[in-house]
């Protein structure tokens, strides 16, 4: 395989690239727990540039209590509970780049860009026995939701979803009226009013036991993206680009065993990189532009310590799962390569035509041919 011109550097995303996606935490929260789908990460992303959760990405804040009983109070926000409803599931609009969660260095960021198509069999694998297909009740539930896809993805199948459309929150069941019956049969807009009256009270969240199912799910190696990684890393140094991570991420207490390397060190994709970026040790997260520049900065500082010409944007590929943090590379003049949730693969095909490299091995190569 070969390519006009290899990049001088990679930077990959963590949570939802090189490690699976908290959002499939999420989802199975909400469905476990008979959430709205969707509401814990709208709660988050909505809460930005401030939120609890921002904070904590950008080393604002400890990971103590007071931490945890923020992010309660930012999952428990009446306002956006209201607006949740009136605004985003009523109206039907379609969530766009909402904040994305991730562990290793990818919280949230809730992502919400649009999966091409519902996850097929051959992207699920053999890790998944086949669901039998849902029938959409209208056209509404056509689309697959965020939810629906973490939860019909593979285990470890990241995420970039965009723009979805949402169910309809749920209605109150008791008897119409004659009034409401002689409304409901003639057009009517959106039902923002009839939503408000019958708003549900605000469920009730564990945060910090949410928080703990994001960290833990996320810190499981992706099945396609991770392995490529490796493969990029047993090449030489001077044969293979620069390797770095551009990660969202939070500093957790001291002792805690997640500081410490995976077992075996070598599934911990932090022992992979040359460079590594973390918002929460820098003060920045994505989508900042700062945060990039500062990694450009890096990579051209080791590149020229080892006798290069230096890197700048337009020499790196980066990939990442959230539609926002993309676009901000690109307005850099770094090329991009979207990871979608359920289809990892697709992303270390294009990192191959990207390099000239082969980063699948045969048995993957073929299952996806």
């Amino acid at each position: 395989m070969a390519a006009s011109k290899c990049p001088k550097a990679i930077l990959f995303d963590i949570g939802g690239v090189c490690v699976l996606s908290p959002l499939e935490a999420i989802a199975t929260y909400e469905n476990k727990n008979s959430l709205p789908k969707d509401w814990i990460n709208y709660a988050i992303s909505r809460s930005a540039p401030d939120g609890f959760w921002q904070q904590l990405e950008r080393g604002e804040i400890k990971m103590d209590e007071k931490f945890f009983r923020g992010f309660n109070a930012d999952l428990r926000n009446e306002k956006l509970w209201k607006d949740f409803h009136e605004s985003f599931r009523n109206s039907k609009k379609k969530l766009k780049d909402v904040a994305n969660p991730t562990q290793l260095g990818d919280h949230v960021s809730l992502k919400a860009e649009a999966a091409d198509s519902k996850p097929t069999d051959q992207d699920r694998g053999a890790q998944q026995p086949q669901k039998p297909e849902e029938k959409p009740d209208d056209e509404s539930s056509a689309k697959p939701s965020l939810s629906k896809l973490a939860k019909d993805t593979t285990i470890g199948d990241p995420v970039s979803l965009e723009s979805e459309d949402v169910a309809q929150s749920p209605r109150n069941n008791s008897a119409s009226t004659p009034e409401q019956s002689k409304s409901s049969s003639s057009p009517s807009p959106p039902e923002a009013t009839s939503t408000l009256k019958s708003l549900p009270p605000l469920p009730d969240i564990d945060g910090e036991s949410l928080f703990w199912s994001m960290m833990a799910h996320s810190r499981i190696p992706d099945p396609y993206i991770f392995p490529a990684l490796l493969q990029l890393r047993k090449l030489p140094a001077k044969e293979r680009p620069i390797l770095a991570a551009l990660s969202n991420s939070v500093i957790f207490p001291p002792g805690h065993s997640y500081n410490n390397m995976s077992d075996p060190p070598e599934s911990d994709p932090r022992t992979h990189f040359d460079v590594f970026i973390a918002s929460a040790d820098v003060g920045l997260r994505k989508p900042n532009p700062e945060i990039y520049k500062l990694a450009v900065e890096k990579l051209d500082k080791l590149n020229r310590e080892e006798g290069g010409s230096g890197v700048k944007a337009t020499d790196c590929v980066f990939l990442d799962d959230i539609g926002e943090n993309l676009k901000t590379a690109r307005e850099l003049g770094m090329k991009t390569i979207k990871v979608v949730l359920g289809k990892t693969w697709r992303a270390v095909k294009e990192l191959e035509q990207a390099t000239g490299l082969d980063l699948m091995d045969d048995k993957t190569r073929r299952s996806k041919l």
